[in-house]
């Protein structure tokens, strides 16, 4: 029911300089495959195939991926180096993409509205790259599709964190109405850890009905001057409903050096162990 997907990819990713000085943050890569091409995996995997970027300066790279390099496949033609090139091609070949730029770094809220171009009035998934889920099963956006057939309104994808690091995250707490699923009833952003409504965190997975661009519109900068998409969210909560789903899978924070090699590791040993 849900085809499209919206990748905000404008962000500088400051925390990676200076690696990031020239190349996206969403290329950077877990293993031999870039953070951007997992996010669409999974986008696919959970059957949407139109995947929509709000992209910037300096993001020209992600657009090169995701179309045929003709001098490159000419040259490892007939070669055993063609193999390696094969699930990019198959996404190529399965997946429509479309791009748009995001004016200013004005937060997330603001570079999903820019999205409304690309996405118009249906619903929507969208996947923050630099949070990189990994699942034996079914990803973290097909739990959440099928939660929304249910329910048809916007889901959020939640786990639990330390309470020192609730001011990292926006944070909800809600009606638990079975296990590992939540009505939202308050969500914050970035709250310290004496302020925190719980220790729920929403990570960077959503599905939102296409009523949040209204309601982005109307929504005053927060934190930072940033539009933030929990105002939004926490709007559409309180006029209609918004879900939450403690997602069954390994999630890590690849904005973080520590996550990143987290995740290095964590894809290694997967890889490892297919290997014969």
């Amino acid at each position: 029911m849900i085809k499209k997907c919206l990748f905000p990819v404008a962000g500088y990713g400051t925390r990676f300089l200076p690696a990031t000085k020239s190349m996206p943050k969403e290329m950077l890569p877990i293993v031999n495959k870039p953070l951007i091409e997992f996010g669409v995996e999974e986008a696919l995997a959970a059957g949407m195939d139109r995947m929509a970027f709000v992209t910037g300066r300096g993001k020209r790279a992600i657009e090169d991926h995701f179309d045929k390099n003709y001098e490159l496949e000419d040259q490892i033609q007939g070669t055993a180096k063609e193999q390696a090139l094969a699930p990019i091609r198959e996404l190529i070949d399965k997946c429509e993409f479309s791009y748009t730029r995001q004016k200013e770094m004005a937060g997330l809220g603001n570079a999903i509205l820019t999205g409304e171009t690309l996405i118009g009035d249906e619903a929507f998934g969208v996947v923050l790259a630099d949070d990189l889920c990994v699942n034996d099963g079914e990803g973290v956006l097909a739990q959440m599709a099928k939660l929304y057939k249910q329910f048809r309104c916007s889901i959020v994808a939640i786990e639990e964190v330390p309470a020192e690091d609730t001011n990292k995250y926006g944070i909800i707490c809600g009606e638990e109405i079975k296990a590992g699923v939540y009505r939202v009833t308050d969500m914050v952003e970035k709250p310290e850890p004496e302020d925190a409504p719980s220790n729920l965190a929403i990570i960077g997975r959503y599905i939102l009905t296409p009523d949040i661009f209204d309601i982005l519109r109307t929504t005053p900068a927060g934190k930072n001057g940033e539009v933030q998409i929990t105002d939004a969210l926490l709007q559409q909560a309180k006029d209609g409903c918004v879900m939450a789903l403690k997602f069954k899978g390994n999630r890590f924070d690849c904005g973080s050096l520590d996550g990143f090699v987290a995740a290095t590791n964590h894809v290694y040993g997967r890889y490892q162990k297919k290997t014969p």
